[in-house]
């Protein structure tokens, strides 16, 4: 790894651990989900890093990849809440993420998640293979008689991309891929369900994918904004400046539709069931 990559990811590090704990004292209950992701958000600018996309707030059967766009949903007492966030220096992310139990000391799906994640991390070594960490993860999980969400991984971190190579299911496997100089996030999600998210409506986090021509003036500033504002890296349509309402869902609809922008919709545990996750960054070297 560079010299320069490696100070990035340090950096980053650094930011995203004083962030984590200071996450983790907020006050959730009666808070909104808009007023938590915004605090964090901030507290990563304040300390000279960049969000690497909008931070994640999903509560109970919700996963993943949802940001709240305003102030409706309000956190209440036995909410599982997920907070999942990312630091990115010059474009080296730094991957974390955490579940609270409102007004709980603890809930038995965070205690297997981060039991889990806690294995995981005292197994990489430079050189295991994907099929060996998703075996800890799983037989960790299992030992807690809740299940492990099948069709979410973790992933390895690239400059400026989130999701990189390898994937490392939570389940058992035979990938033999293995494990080098590289930045990997376990990410460890856990559910008293059936183990399977689905996507829901409606997307609000969304990245830039390619320069395409589009009517709107709106859609036009939305688009310069993903690419050079945030870097191709996923955003919430609460950071762009000057649209709003419905300009901005007409900007969005027609930036999806001319295939310019992604949409992340919110990953929703497929039978109902409650959802925690655990998830930290590790520079394999």
């Amino acid at each position: 790894m560079e010299e320069e990559a490696r100070e990035c990811y340090n950096k980053a590090r650094s930011i995203s651990d004083k962030v984590l704990k200071y996450a983790k004292s907020l006050k959730f209950e009666n808070s909104t989900a808009l007023s938590i992701a915004e605090t964090i958000e901030r507290l990563i600018i304040d300390n000279k890093g960049r969000p690497a996309w909008p931070v994640n707030v999903c509560v109970n059967e919700i996963a993943a990849h949802y940001s709240p766009i305003d102030a409706s949903l309000v956190l209440k007492e036995g909410d599982l809440v997920k907070i999942d966030f990312g630091v990115q220096v010059k474009g080296y992310i730094w991957d974390q993420a955490f579940t609270v139990c409102v007004g709980k000391d603890s809930h038995p799906l965070i205690e297997a998640s981060e039991k889990a994640l806690e294995k995981a991390v005292k197994s990489v070594k430079k050189g295991i293979k994907v099929f060996e960490l998703s075996e800890v993860i799983e037989e960790t999980v299992s030992s807690f008689g809740v299940r492990v969400v099948k069709n979410l991984c973790g992933h390895g971190l690239d400059r400026y991309v989130v999701h990189a190579k390898p994937s490392i299911p939570n389940t058992k496997n035979n990938i033999q891929e293995e494990i080098q100089d590289q930045a990997i996030a376990i990410e460890v999600f856990v559910t008293n369900g059936s183990g399977w998210v689905k996507e829901s409506e409606p997307p609000n986090i969304f990245s830039f994918k390619e320069d395409k021509p589009v009517r709107l003036w709106e859609a036009r500033k939305i688009l310069e904004q993903a690419k050079v504002d945030f870097e191709g890296l996923p955003f919430s349509p609460r950071w762009i400046k000057n649209v709003s309402g419905i300009k901005m869902e007409m900007a969005i609809k027609e930036l999806l539709e001319a295939n310019a922008i992604v949409a992340y919709p919110p990953l929703k545990e497929e039978s109902g069931g409650l959802v925690a996750v655990a998830e930290t960054t590790l520079l394999v070297e």
